[in-house]
């Protein structure tokens, strides 16, 4: 029956710069099956379908491996969904957002699966897409910000992303860092950690969620039990970056963190000192920082004073030299890239005398 859950799904994409849009869309193929098996296409394809990817295929292929209702990924994965694709991986159906995806041709690349009665649609998530951000960091423009009195319009997201590997039981607990009376609401119930459980601390900016991220969240989580990571403010991360910095706003990036698997509990907002109090609270054990990272310091305060006093301190080594500012680099090149290929067109076109100038 259609209720039943089918043992293996299979959904596909690009999954270039990877937002919570995408994290939903799996989410919610996840919850149409037991397992869930993910295509993720080379370079070459998205080239000749899209226009070249902002991150490599390596760079796509561990990032989708890395979000939390994934479990198996498909390197290479063709362009265009076939039935003969869906047997070789022994799927049912495959299972994607009801936006259409359109070959450099412009047919339908799910159209022979949905003839086959072995396609299945999902809610399209507004999630920012890669133009946006673009657009964010062309423009130099705030608009995207949360407000820090920011408290509720985003508790339903959170929460829908807050789930188990199977898209089910809640799974990620979120907090929220009430300023004013440095109080807690939790606003997602996830699984607490254990008796015993050894807790570690890590806190920033998260923009742009990239590999380096998910490195250094791996290699944090790697020593504990449970990773509790907290996420500044946008008001906080553009006190230290200034320009437009955050390119992705709270929201953004808190339902992005929570949608990979090393991630056990966000905290909304966090305070960038991590003071005794923290420490206290949340029973930390390890507070870690990312060995590669600029370290910022506010007003001359060392965030991590109180951790280092106290001996928890520790720096991780994401052995991953991606940067916001190498991203922002390479959509810059690729900008030009575009800008040149459609100069050179209109180019051919004037010497040829069919643009009528």
């Amino acid at each position: 029956s259609m209720t039943e859950k089918a043992e293996r799904v299979w959904a596909d994409g690009c999954y270039d710069m990877v937002h919570y849009g995408h994290a939903n869309q799996l989410r919610q193929a996840k919850a149409f099956g037991k397992k869930l098996v993910v295509g993720v296409h080379t370079d070459d394809e998205i080239r000749l379908h899209k226009g070249p990817p902002v991150f490599t295929e390596q760079e796509r292929y561990k990032m989708v491996r890395g979000i939390k209702w994934v479990d198996e990924v498909v390197e290479g994965a063709p362009y265009c969904t076939t039935v003969e694709t869906l047997d070789k991986y022994n799927c049912d159906f495959c299972v994607h957002g009801d936006d259409i995806t359109r070959t450099s041709d412009g047919s339908d690349t799910y159209d022979e699966v949905k003839k086959a009665c072995r396609y299945r649609e999902c809610k399209r998530t507004e999630g920012v897409s890669t133009t946006d951000v673009v657009g964010r960091m062309l423009l130099l423009s705030r608009a995207h910000f949360c407000l820090d009195e920011w408290i509720d319009k985003h508790k339903d997201d959170a929460r829908t992303l807050a789930t188990n590997n199977d898209a089910a039981s809640p799974w990620t607990d979120v907090s929220r860092m009430v300023a004013s009376s440095k109080t807690l609401e939790e606003f997602s119930q996830g699984n607490k950690p254990k008796t015993g459980d050894k807790i570690v601390y890590v806190s920033g900016a998260f923009d742009l969620f990239h590999i380096g991220h998910l490195s250094f969240l791996e290699g944090a989580r790697a020593l504990g039990d449970y990773l509790i990571v907290g996420i500044l403010s946008d008001h906080m991360v553009n006190s230290y970056k200034g320009e437009n910095h955050p390119l992705m706003n709270l929201n953004e990036r808190v339902l992005t963190v929570l949608a990979y698997k090393p991630v056990n509990q966000v905290i909304i907002g966090a305070p960038y000192d991590v003071t005794d109090d923290l420490i206290d609270q949340f029973n930390i054990s390890v507070v870690a920082q990312g060995s590669r990272v600029p370290h910022h310091e506010v007003d001359g305060v060392d965030p991590f004073a109180a951790a280092k006093r106290r001996g928890i301190f520790t720096l991780v080594d994401s052995k991953n030299d991606m940067r916001t500012e190498v991203i922002i680099k390479r959509i810059f090149d690729r900008r030009e890239e575009f800008e040149q290929r459609n100069k050179s067109k209109l180019e051919k076109e004037g010497a040829n005398g069919t643009n009528g100038v």
